[in-house]
């Protein structure tokens, strides 16, 4: 029984800590996304209409990164949302700094 226990500690151990790493890893990510919004905005490359949506949309990822933080356990599935979100809101910031729009 103690074998039993044990290696089935020795192998959830590592992905609970991978896991736990790519939380890290998304927060750091988010955050970094949002300076790069605001320096955009400061330098007048996103409007401000635009910079308000980005700005509400990590506030929307920020808070699903901390209800799924809450419980300290990160399933797959979660990376996978917050990846996406991460995502997303990056191509969206690309596509705002390259239009040609003006309001």
């Amino acid at each position: 029984m103690r074998k039993i226990v044990f290696f089935v500690f020795m192998f959830i151990t590592p992905i609970m800590y991978s896991y736990a790493k790519g939380a890290k890893d998304l927060k750091s990510q988010q955050r970094k996304q949002e300076s790069i919004i605001k320096s955009a905005h400061k330098r007048n490359k996103i409007t401000e209409i635009e910079f308000q949506k980005l700005l509400r949309e990590q506030e929307a990822i920020k808070d699903a990164i901390d209800k799924y933080d809450a419980d300290g356990i990160w399933t797959s599935h979660e990376l996978n949302v917050i990846h996406g979100k991460l995502e997303r809101a990056e191509n969206r910031l690309k596509r705002y700094k390259n239009n040609s729009e003006i309001y």
